[in-house]
This record gives C-alpha cells, structure tokens and sequence, in this order.
C-alpha cells in the first residue's frame, strides 16, 4: 500500500471509529484484553482510554519513561505539543506489567522485542477483543483516543479543556470527534413526537 493510500485510510478509520460509550462494554473490553489477548495490549488500551494520545506516540513509549512514575511529559509527535500525562490511577498495575517485561526497552514491544508492536498489529489486537465482547462493528485503535475524550467530557463538561487536551483548533470539532453531537440529536429524536 502505498503512502498516500495509507494516509488515506488513516483518516478513513479515524471519521469511522466511534468512543465506547458503554461502561460495561468499557469493561467488557478490558477484560477481554486482558484474558484472551496480552497483558501488554490491556495495559495499551488501559493507557490509551486514560490518557487520550493517539496510538502513534502510545507506542512510541519506552519503559524508562513510566517506570516508577506517577506523570509523564511527552512531546506529541504530530503536533509537537508538550503534553502531561498523569499515571497516578494506573500505576500499580502499569508498573506489575513493566516487571513482566525482559530484554526490551520498549512498553509495548513486539515479539523480537527489539522494537514495539505496530500500529496495525495494536488494531488487530483491540478488534479482537471487540469481536470477543459483541460490539461487532469493531473499533479502531483510534477509539481508545475518542473514548478518553468522551468521558472527559462526560464527567467534566469542560469543552475548553478537552479542545486543549486533545489539540483542535475549535469546540465544535471536539464535539463532533468525540460523537457528542450525534448523540445529543439522536436522544432528542428519541422522545419527538407531533
């Protein structure tokens, strides 16, 4: 495939994955990772609906950068924005995986283990899991960045701070990648009646 193509289906898959809206298959999903696929893609997943990187820098993480510790500052490679992660909710269980890990530098690391799991090796681990817990449209390994933002906002209601977080350019585009504005049409249609 192609460099453009693939640019191209990049961003056909970023439109297409929606957030996980459901707690339950929220958790659905993390236990499915964590049973029926790695510890390694659990704790990907587990990072990436915590964090809301995308899964380009996810997987650019060494584990010398989060051993041991409660926050992390990046500089996100797309947009070149100094970002601080805090890890304080996820540290017992990140740093009992880092202990599993031998001869390797990298937090997700592929088999060889002297370089991390791909991007497409990281989709077909997360749809996977998905066909596993019923959500047969699958996801993307986008979803994980648009379900952090989703429940960003759910729980927050701050779309200021999430347009930062994730860096768009407007409130509106937030809302949109997030699915808030499907959703908010969708539950007003629900109970409309002339």
């Amino acid at each position: 495939m192609g460099e453009k193509a693939a640019a191209q289906n990049k961003r056909d898959e970023i439109k297409d994955v929606q957030p996980i809206r459901s707690l339950e298959k929220l958790n659905d999903m993390k236990w499915s990772l964590k049973r029926h696929c790695s510890e390694r893609d659990y704790i990907l997943f587990l990072i990436g609906i915590n964090a809301g990187l995308r899964v380009s820098d996810l997987l650019k993480l060494k584990i010398a950068d989060v051993k041991g510790k409660k926050k992390l500052t990046i500089k996100e490679g797309k947009t070149k924005k100094i970002r601080t992660i805090h890890l304080a909710g996820l540290y017992d269980e990140l740093n009992a995986y880092i202990g599993t890990l031998e001869g390797t530098e990298w937090l997700f690391p592929s088999r060889k283990g002297d370089k991390p799991i791909s991007r497409i090796q990281a989709y077909r681990q997360l749809n996977k899991a998905a066909e596993m817990v019923d959500m047969p449209d699958g996801i993307g390994t986008h979803t994980m960045r648009k379900t952090f933002g989703y429940w960003y906002y759910k729980q927050a209601k701050d779309i200021a701070s999430l347009q930062m977080i994730l860096n768009h350019s407007h409130p509106q585009i937030t809302l949109r990648y997030i699915g808030i504005t499907e959703e908010q049409i969708e539950d007003s249609l629900k109970n409309f009646t002339l």
